[in-house]
């Protein structure tokens, strides 16, 4: 049985509201959640949502108990999946993935080929790009730029105005 349904449409983009149909989750039958382009942005299998006024949309997919909530947006081949969040208008685009606990938010973007997993945050308007990758319980914040194939990860933290970018690893 399908968990949810496409409702109306939103008034100036090709994006429909989801509203479930069972409960699921924290998700409640009836519930109106946030918006999506077709059915296959948004799995009907395990516990993931689109919430708020969040938007998925292109080839993006939003799977197993991931949550895109508030003024996110997912778009392009990104992919949100495992028990990843993205919210507080934060975005994920073109093949980026996140992924395994890992949580994009407060205006972070996450963008080409990027990975962000593994219990990782990228907040507060940091960037992560090109085929980046932040994981292992790793943070970056503030206006950071992490790209060009760096590799954030085992705990370590990059802030402020931080640029991490070529071949650099940074860990612990």
């Amino acid at each position: 049985m399908n968990k949810y349904k496409l409702g109306d449409k939103h008034p100036t983009e090709n994006l429909y509201r989801v509203v479930a149909l069972r409960d699921f989750g924290a998700v409640v039958a009836g519930q109106v959640g946030g918006w999506v382009e077709s059915e296959k942005n948004l799995s009907q299998l395990g516990n993931c949502w689109v919430s708020g006024n969040a938007q998925v949309s292109g080839n993006a997919g939003v799977s197993g108990n991931a949550l895109v909530y508030d003024n996110a947006l997912v778009y392009g081949d990104a992919l949100v999946y495992g028990n990843a969040l993205v919210f507080n208008n934060a975005q994920v685009s073109g093949g980026a993935g996140v992924s395994d606990n890992a949580q994009v938010y407060d205006s972070a973007r996450v963008c080409d080929s990027a990975r962000v997993c593994d219990g990782a945050r990228v907040c507060d308007g940091a960037r992560v790009y090109d085929s980046a990758q932040v994981s292992g319980n790793a943070r970056v914040c503030g206006n950071a730029l992490v790209c060009d194939g760096a590799q954030v990860f085992n705990n370590a933290q990059v802030s402020g105005n931080a640029l991490v970018f070529g071949n650099a690893w940074l860990y612990d």
